[in-house]
């Protein structure tokens, strides 16, 4: 639980408004989550998946983040607030989202869980989360740097689309330099294999410096891992890369 926080919702997430949307005005130590897109090297899959009426099945695949540490239930973490707004973007396509997160764990680890997964079942599209831990912990950056090609090589011979969500940012990273190089090193690898990346890392930095004081809401209580507002909010923007923009929500939280 996030003992502490009040989360408003100024719209259900489920909604569509208008891409003109009225922004709400934060007051002191809101968190207030702004429609934005992590990526548009994916929004032609959009395109594809109108086209049929049959379940749309996204694995996601990570650590803490995906699993949905410091969320309050389960309902709350980014793949199944992603999989309300995708199945309302896409006119009520039923969409299964299989959250395939374990807290704790590091590229190598998960990689080995991944192949496993694409071997095992057809997915439309994979979310692999990758990199925090591996930033935090440190470790050889370009062993690094091969698994996340694997990965990439893992999913096109398995001929399932791949899309990467790379590191958090919070305030309290300790090397900078470091954590930085993981979450460049994820951009430089996917590019050289044209995967889009989803830049969590320079979305919550934008958060954070648009308003430090109101971001801490967008954290859990350890500031750290997201709380349900970030995980919304990050739901959110995945949605509006992978669906062209369509889902545009405004979400406010209160700030312990």
């Amino acid at each position: 639980m996030l003992a502490g926080f009040r989360i408003r919702l100024a719209c259900a997430f489920a909604m569509l408004a208008p891409l003109g949307l009225h922004v709400q005005q934060a007051t002191a130590n809101e968190f207030v989550c702004r429609p934005s897109t992590l990526s548009r090297d994916a929004a032609d899959l959009a395109a594809s998946w109108s086209k049929s009426s049959a379940p749309l099945r996204i694995l996601a695949i990570g650590s803490s983040s995906t699993e949905g540490i410091g969320a309050s239930g389960k309902d709350k973490t980014y793949p199944a607030q992603l999989s309300r707004l995708l199945r309302t973007g896409l006119s009520g396509r039923p969409v299964e989202m299989v959250n395939a997160g374990i807290g704790g764990e590091t590229a190598p680890q998960t990689l080995s869980r991944l192949k496993a997964a694409l071997a095992e079942e057809r997915y439309d599209l994979v979310i692999w989360q990758v990199g925090t831990n591996d930033a935090v912990t440190g470790g050889d950056l370009g062993t690094f740097r091969n698994l996340v090609a694997d990965g990439i090589a893992a999913s096109k011979q398995a001929g399932t689309r791949l899309v990467i969500l790379d590191p958090q940012f919070y305030p309290g990273i300790k090397e900078t330099a470091r954590y930085r190089a993981y979450v460049d090193a994820i951009a430089e690898v996917a590019r050289a294999q044209a995967v889009p990346v989803l830049s969590r890392y320079q979305a919550m930095l934008g958060w954070y410096q648009r308003d430090a004081d109101g971001f801490m809401a967008a954290l859990a209580g350890d500031r750290f891992h997201m709380s349900d507002a970030g995980y919304g909010c990050l739901a959110q923007d995945i949605a509006r890369s992978l669906l062209g923009d369509k889902p545009a929500v405004t979400l406010t939280a209160s700030a312990r």
